[in-house]
């Protein structure tokens, strides 16, 4: 069993460590941004002034926060994670960042002698809940090693993509497949609503086709539905799709789908919509057709 310290326990990283307090684990938690949850405390969880004591405490320090700035914060502000640790330790981020600021993130750290594991996740809050989690990783193998025990108590699909910076890469990757297939699923039944069959039936049929995946289970449900309660909010899914284009811009490629699912996005955050649920995509559609598939 391994002391961790786990700092960032919001939608998805607390349910994440409850995962490995569960599995056995002792958890330590830094207090300096939001007090740790009550629940973490009462299962034996340490908590602590700031991530250098959190850092000082641990075998392997597990960062899941927003975004870019709020990793680099937590990293080396004075009183940071790169502050309190040395060899023999583990730095594992498991938010969704730049893949370029991962690769000078990883170098600052490896010069205090611990190693570093970027490890985003997919599957959102259901799967950070029911510990079935996809984790892209990327650093040395055996630093993977030691965490695997970790990421198989959160995850179920865990695969070493390579060096560090190619975790995130596979994130963003993974950014752009949902983000255009949830618009492919918002646009096939605001077309079947509007012209006139009942979308829930056009849903239930292409489940049984090739057209059938969980996006379409999923948030086709929740379209048809109009339950929009975060999941995974826009605004993160825009972070992550600014990521793929700002990526794009330094590759000189072009990602013009990605592109207009972003402008999609951003229609909805017009209409007040950044924390709905990023299978809220259809709204903004639905604002642009002036037609809602729910309104039958």
């Amino acid at each position: 069993m391994a002391k961790i310290g786990f700092i960032g326990t919001g939608i998805m990283g607390h349910p994440m460590a409850l995962n490995l307090q569960k599995a056995g684990h002792s958890l330590f938690l830094s207090a300096h941004h939001d007090a740790a949850p009550a629940d973490l405390i009462a299962g034996g969880a340490v908590a602590l002034a700031n991530p250098k004591e959190v850092a000082q405490e641990a075998e392997v320090i597990i960062i899941m926060v927003p975004d870019t700035p709020q990793v680099d914060d937590v990293l080396f502000r004075a009183d940071g994670v790169a502050a309190g640790v040395g060899k023999g330790k583990i730095v594992i981020d498991m938010s969704s960042i730049s893949p370029t600021a991962t690769k000078a993130f990883a170098a600052k750290v490896n010069e205090k002698g611990a190693q570093y594991l970027d490890a985003p996740v997919s599957g959102g809050e259901v799967g950070a809940k029911a510990a079935t989690l996809s984790i892209m990783v990327g650093g040395d193998a055996d630093a993977f090693e030691r965490a695997l025990p970790l990421f198989q108590a959160m995850g179920k699909n865990i695969t070493l993509v390579g060096g560090n910076g190619d975790g995130q890469t596979a994130k963003v990757a993974n950014q752009i497949i949902v983000a255009l297939n949830i618009q492919a699923v918002a646009e096939a039944l605001l077309f079947a609503a509007k012209n006139g069959a009942d979308p829930a039936k056009v849903r239930e049929a292409l489940m049984g086709g090739f057209a059938s995946s969980k996006i379409l289970e999923v948030h086709g449900e929740r379209m048809i539905k109009g339950t929009f309660d975060p999941g995974f909010r826009i605004s993160l899914h825009q972070k992550d799709l600014n990521l793929a284009l700002q990526g794009a811009k330094e590759l000189n490629i072009n990602l013009p789908n990605t592109a207009n699912a972003q402008q999609v996005f951003s229609t909805c955050a017009a209409i007040g919509g950044s924390n709905w649920d990023h299978s809220a995509l259809i709204k903004g559609l639905e604002h642009m057709a002036n037609f809602s598939i729910r309104d039958k």
